[in-house]
């Protein structure tokens, strides 16, 4: 075997499985990892494993400094303690779709109708080498839908690429930062104008405004309005 096998087999010794499905790497595995998703998810924007694959292997630092602002804020620092998981198997649809209009909770299970999407569809973490640093970015794959409803955006193209210039402002992900950059490149000159003019414009003042969105305990918001929730995290009304 050559030496550089050896080496990485020494480096891999120790390592143990931190949660389920959890895959032990080395920063050369995470390198080429990062660099193959990226990839096939600049090719491909609905290649939501490579997006999730490049998430985990580019947010050494922005992971750790959302999970410290969770911790630094009492509704955040409950759900890193308490972990709740948003999925089909601990939402009570027909309780949601009970909800008035207007209400999170309505509008959340509006949007997951519409546009014909699930919660369960979002990839568990594999490549974070730290258990609560995996929830973190479990947390923030959940409440993307919810930040689509909160925003008033669909799972177009046009309506991915408003939200992750949100999320990339919010959050420092290089994920989101390579979406929002690269993303408007399938658009047509019309949605380019539409996006430069004004979408990108009130997403970026909306996430610099807003408070930390992974801090917000949204199953316990469900009966709050949807442009109440706006107003308290500093969202501004879309364009």
């Amino acid at each position: 075997r050559g030496g550089e096998e050896e080496e990485e087999e020494e480096e891999m010794e120790g390592w143990h499985q931190l949660y389920p499905g959890h895959i032990p790497t080395s920063p050369l595995q995470k390198a080429l990892l990062a660099a193959g998703s990226a990839v096939m998810a600049l090719y491909d924007p609905y290649r939501h494993d490579m997006v999730a694959v490049l998430g985990e292997t580019t947010g050494c630092l922005a992971l750790p400094n959302l999970r410290d602002k969770m911790k630094n804020h009492p509704e955040g620092h409950r759900i890193l303690r308490e972990r709740p998981r948003i999925r089909l198997s601990t939402l009570d649809m027909a309780r949601l779709q009970g909800l008035p209009d207007g209400s999170l909770g309505r509008e959340y299970v509006r949007f997951l109708e519409v546009n014909r999407v699930s919660p369960d569809t979002r990839m568990p973490p594999k490549f974070v080498d730290d258990e609560e640093l995996a929830y973190v970015i479990q947390r923030y794959r959940e409440v993307h839908d919810l930040m689509h409803t909160l925003l008033g955006m669909p799972t177009n193209m046009l309506g991915e690429v408003v939200v992750k210039w949100f999320e990339a402002v919010q959050t420092g992900l290089p994920m989101c930062v390579l979406g929002a950059a690269f993303g408007p490149v399938r658009l047509s000159t019309r949605k380019l104008q539409v996006l430069a003019t004004e979408l990108v414009p009130w997403a970026i003042r909306s996430g610099l405004n807003a408070s930390c969105v992974l801090n917000v305990y949204y199953e316990q918001r469900w009966e709050q309005p949807v442009e109440s929730l706006r107003e308290e995290l500093g969202i501004f009304p879309p364009p």
